[in-house]
């Protein structure tokens, strides 16, 4: 097996490293003292840098001013955005752009694209459904009438919603189908209500009654919803992983400075192991997501789906970064919930990650049914 990434995904890497490296975790108001959201907005300066980067074309073709990239260079970005806590739509920009790009219409991919590899149009992806434990697109209906889509629903915790200039959002037919819709934040029909996120974020409850698209809006095929999914769901699994590296580092860092006894705790048998096992997740979580990553990017063949690999991803993800956090938290002693330091800042952010598109129980119950459909050899 060979993890080597390519010249063009390096490059990607090195490049999001010198744009996040002026960024600070602590932007912000903390979430611990914060009784709204921490911010209206997400992080407009940064998106600018983003885009002049070149890193919010990546997933997009040539011929609409992007890079032509896949989903890996995607995940190396998401992981050092995640180090530093940035405070972007990244992942649901590059997750519609991927979607848009192989399964919109011409007309529509030539309106929309360029302007998202520019970074002037931003787009949010609604992945949560009703409840954020069922099928996404099971919370909105959608119909045809004439020439036109009618969608009626509901879709919870939108990040950036209300923000965000478009959503993209998954529906199902009357027959079953998914279809996935591109709707103006604007639109009439279209409500959102105010929610907060474990982080502090700004979400949106997003209501639609009786919203009316064209068919070029609406997106009929049904890999449409799955590849948008698995995006997201492995782009979740890369800002897992980053925020991990970065917690274990603040971990290392700090008990080898802080001394016990006249010697520095890390020197411990009892915190080297603890902070030996979080290493081992981390590199689970690693391996996991590469493999997820690489199914959906070359839809290669294997035992399962490439639903199979994002569902291993995401288990190891969620169980990954919440272990990795509560052993920071217990070597850090009563430092690590100090809210003059960033530890209880990433713990916040851990836990969103970790229940995002649903946590470890739920793929472990979708990655059942997949076994069941498809048993091994």
């Amino acid at each position: 097996m060979d993890f080597t990434f390519t010249e063009e995904q390096q490059a990607a890497a090195e490049a999001a490293r010198a744009v996040f490296a002026g960024v600070a975790p602590d932007g912000v108001p903390s979430p611990a003292l914060t009784p709204g959201a921490v911010a209206d907005d997400f992080d407009r300066a940064l998106w600018r840098k983003l885009a002049d980067a070149d890193l919010l074309s990546l997933p997009i073709a040539p011929e609409h001013g992007g890079a032509g990239l896949d989903p890996i260079a995607l995940c190396l970005v998401l992981r050092e955005s995640a180090k530093v806590l940035a405070r972007v739509p990244l992942l649901e920009a590059g997750a519609a752009a991927f979607t848009l790009q192989r399964y919109a219409a011409d007309e529509l991919g030539a309106q929309v694209l360029p302007r998202i590899a520019a970074g002037e149009l931003v787009v949010t992806v609604a992945g949560s459904g009703r409840t954020g434990h069922e099928p996404a697109e099971l919370a909105v209906d959608a119909r045809q009438e004439g020439a036109d889509w009618v969608f009626d629903g509901v879709q919870t915790a939108v990040p950036w919603a209300r923000t965000a200039d478009r959503l993209l959002l998954p529906a199902h037919t009357p027959e079953g189908h998914a279809v996935v819709a591109l709707v103006p934040r604007t639109h009439p029909g279209v409500t959102l209500d105010d929610q907060i996120s474990t982080t502090g974020e700004r979400l949106a409850e997003v209501r639609l009654g009786s919203v009316r698209l064209s068919d070029q809006e609406t997106i009929t095929d049904p890999g449409a919803w799955e590849l948008l999914r698995n995006v997201l769901t492995t782009g979740t699994c890369a800002l897992a992983l980053g925020l991990g590296e970065r917690v274990l580092a603040m971990t290392g860092d700090y008990t080898s400075k802080r001394e016990q006894f006249g010697f520095p705790v890390a020197t411990f048998q009892a915190v080297a192991v603890q902070a030996a096992d979080r290493f081992i997740d981390l590199r689970a979580m690693e391996a996991t997501l590469w493999q997820a990553a690489w199914r959906i990017t070359t839809d290669a063949a294997g035992p399962l789906p490439p639903a199979g690999d994002v569902a291993v991803a995401k288990i190891w993800a969620s169980e990954g970064v919440r272990r990795v956090v509560q052993t920071a938290q217990h070597l850090h002693g009563g430092f690590g919930a100090d809210t003059d330091y960033a530890l209880h800042r990433y713990h916040a952010w851990a836990k969103q990650l970790e229940l995002s598109l649903g946590p470890a129980a739920a793929h472990e119950e979708a990655l059942g049914d997949l076994l069941a459909a498809h048993p091994l050899g």
